[in-house]
Order: structure tokens, then C-alpha cells, then sequence
């Protein structure tokens, strides 16, 4: 487990952007729609969304350096890949699986404003 979460912290955001693109696109969701959950979540902004894709930025940095985790993050709940995301207790993989989720809620089709737990960007 200990050398998974390692390689999890050193994949590369732009290694994982793309994926979360085909995947909502593939159900008829757009590159905003994942924008918006990530810019949400983060509070990175269109511009630093491409830098670290640019700069091939890891996960760690990422969720390190985010300008402003939203505190709202805590109501993210449910499952994503067999974990409860509420029950994850290391705070970056629980930051990862709350990314996933998000991704993961755009592409069932969920509305906005629940994905975005109430609120608005």
C-alpha cells in the first residue's frame, strides 16, 4: 500500500487530466464541466490549471500548492473505487478521492449545484 500511495503522489496532474476529459465527454459533459469541479475543490483558476498541466505538476504539488481547498470538501461522501471517501484518513488521498468523486459525479450526470455541494462557483 505504502508504494502505491507513493506512485499516487508523483503522477503527474497532466498524466490524470486528460483521463477525467474522456471520461465526462464520453457522457456527453464538457472540459468546463471538470473546470468547474476542480476549480471548486482547489481553487485554481483556468490559468493554473494549465500550468501545472504545462509543468507536468505531481499530485502532491498539486494539492500542496492549491490556492484555496474549499471547505466545503468535508461534504464530498460516497463511495469512489471501493473507499468511502468521508473514511479515508490520509488527508492527501482523501483530497485525491474527492477530486476523483467530483470527476466521477459530472460524468453520472449529476447537477452542478449538487455536485457542488449548494454552492456556486
Amino acid at each position: 500500500m505504502a508504494h502505491n500511495m507513493e506512485r499516487i503522489r508523483r503522477m503527474s496532474f497532466a498524466s490524470i487530466y486528460p483521463l477525467y476529459l474522456e471520461k465526462v465527454e464520453r457522457k456527453g459533459r464538457s472540459k468546463d464541466d471538470v473546470d468547474t469541479v476542480i476549480t471548486w475543490l482547489t481553487g485554481y483558476d483556468e490559468a493554473g490549471l494549465e500550468r501545472v498541466v504545462a509543468d507536468e505538476t505531481d499530485l502532491e504539488t498539486f494539492f500542496a500548492q492549491a490556492p484555496a481547498m474549499n471547505p466545503n470538501a468535508s461534504l464530498i461522501t460516497g463511495l469512489i473505487c471501493g473507499y468511502r471517501v468521508e473514511e479515508i484518513e490520509d488527508p492527501f488521498m482523501q483530497q485525491v478521492r474527492w477530486m476523483d468523486k467530483l470527476v466521477d459525479e459530472v460524468a453520472r450526470g449529476k447537477k452542478m449545484t449538487s455536485i457542488l455541494r449548494g454552492s456556486t462557483v
